[in-house]
């Protein structure tokens, strides 16, 4: 059985969490209470000293780093694939899955805005302006990315890592209410792939209606 360290609003686990639905691999959520700190905990350090979320233990091996294991999850079981089979089509793929990962989702996850407010006082109204500042840098260049790559998905009409990665960040950018109507491709592409059950079944809402029940 598979397990994943998971918490229901993280945007790294919500893109593992599409990536184990689009494969069909059945798992087993272990809720990892970020707002607690759980992450912090001694347990569970020792499985993962980095104390991030998610961690997939597939068998008796752990993997961590959200990307890192959606392309385990892809060599090891690989249909239906989420790279293209050309060497420029998977580097574009990475490129767009990494812009967000790398350039727009660290500096807004939970541990920097807990310490803009710990170290620069920072209030909420300060905390959420800098939130939409970096989303809203980010995603204009991903809406400019994609307007030569895109069809249904990020990268033409198969659903892509850039899709996986994509579709939390939106999300999270509803849920910090981040204007949107620059972005025609990208809410395209959000609601093309809100339409799979793969996607709709890994959003927070299902998954705390899972845990709820």
């Amino acid at each position: 059985m598979r397990i994943l360290y998971d918490y229901f609003r993280s945007s790294a686990s919500y893109r593992v969490r599409i990536a184990l639905n689009l494969k069909g691999l059945s798992y087993r959520s272990v809720p990892v209470a970020l707002l607690d700190n759980a992450q912090q905990a001694s347990e569970y350090l020792e499985k993962n000293p980095q104390g991030l979320i998610p961690a997939l233990l597939d068998g008796d091996q752990l993997i961590t780093q959200s990307l890192a294991i959606c392309e385990y999850l892809d060599e090891v079981y690989p249909t239906p694939a989420l790279l293209p089979t050309d060497a420029l089509g998977r580097a574009r793929v990475r490129a767009l899955a990494l812009s967000i990962a790398c350039d727009i989702h660290p500096l807004n996850n939970l541990r920097v805005l807990r310490r803009l407010e710990q170290q620069f006082s920072a209030e909420q109204a300060s905390k959420d302006a800098w939130y939409r500042h970096w989303v809203d840098t980010g995603l204009r260049a991903f809406e400019r990315q994609i307007e030569s790559t895109r069809g249904q998905y990020c990268y033409g009409d198969t659903v892509t890592l850039a899709d996986l990665a994509l579709i939390p960040q939106v999300y999270n950018a509803r849920r910090f209410q981040c204007d949107l109507s620059a972005y025609p491709n990208i809410v395209a592409i959000e609601q093309q792939c809100l339409a799979l059950s793969a996607f709709a079944q890994a959003t927070p809402e299902a998954v705390q209606a899972q845990t709820n029940t």
